[in-house]
């Protein structure tokens, strides 16, 4: 019986990337939910295997405005409480800080672009041990503080929680190891206004990419598939 992992977007350009065809090669039938359109109540199911959060480009504290990030913070509560395996990439790295208890505010400035992160002791053990001082893909402001109980795994000199994990079922990434895949260029059309207003030029960002993609790309799959690994189900075998 396959497995079943569901991933909630924000915007349609940031989905799982290169992590999609790894999970379906481990028998994960991989499923989207988009927030603010789709309805959620079917995450609160105990046949998720898996809930991945993805990132966008609203807060994790701005649920006055999208009322949905509520629904969403209450599902994260709920799985965090009964321990089933969850992940969060950038906007999801936050709401699960914030649903552990930590403040999410902004960064000292913008973090967009290819930068290397640099693992703790305790990361270099961890899933993320591929890319250690590797450079990896960054596009946030905000920032959160480290949750009770959890453990940093990596930073960056201007964004110190840049990866965390909180006991053996949840890890949490601010970078993006996802966003290598060959959908790149979306992100730069879809973050346009972003990169204009932060100064970013997208013709370096776009050469940076085409430079370090595959081997980014292959780090990526490797973290993931570690992490899947240290999974309850991490063991049976691929279909």
């Amino acid at each position: 019986m396959k497995r079943i992992a569901y991933a909630v977007r924000h915007v349609s350009f940031e989905d799982l990337g290169c992590f999609a065809e790894p999970m379906q090669a481990r028998g994960y039938e991989v499923r989207y939910l988009d927030a603010g359109v789709d309805d959620l109540t079917c995450l609160k199911s105990s046949d998720v295997d898996l809930l991945i959060i993805l990132g966008g480009p609203i807060g994790a504290c701005d649920e006055v405005a999208y009322p949905f990030l509520s629904q969403e913070l209450q599902i994260i509560r709920e799985r965090l409480q009964a321990g089933h395996p969850l992940m969060g990439i950038c906007l999801g790295a936050q709401l699960i800080a914030r649903a552990l208890g930590s403040n999410v505010y902004p960064g000292p400035g913008k973090e967009i672009g290819f930068e290397p992160i640099t693992l703790t002791e305790e990361g270099k053990d961890s899933c993320l041990s591929a890319f250690d001082k590797a450079a990896v893909l960054h596009w946030h402001g905000d920032t959160f503080d480290l949750p009770d109980g959890a453990t940093l795994l990596a930073s960056t000199p201007l964004c110190r929680n840049q990866a965390y994990a909180y006991g053996a079922n949840v890890i949490a990434f601010q970078f993006h190891p996802e966003g290598v895949a060959t959908g790149f260029e979306r992100w730069l059309i879809g973050h346009a206004c972003e990169l204009d207003h932060a100064g970013v030029d997208p013709v370096r960002l776009r050469n940076q990419f085409a430079d370090i993609r595959f081997g980014l790309q292959e780090r990526a799959i490797l973290c993931l598939e570690s992490w899947l690994n240290h999974l309850p189900l991490g063991e049976v075998e691929n279909q």
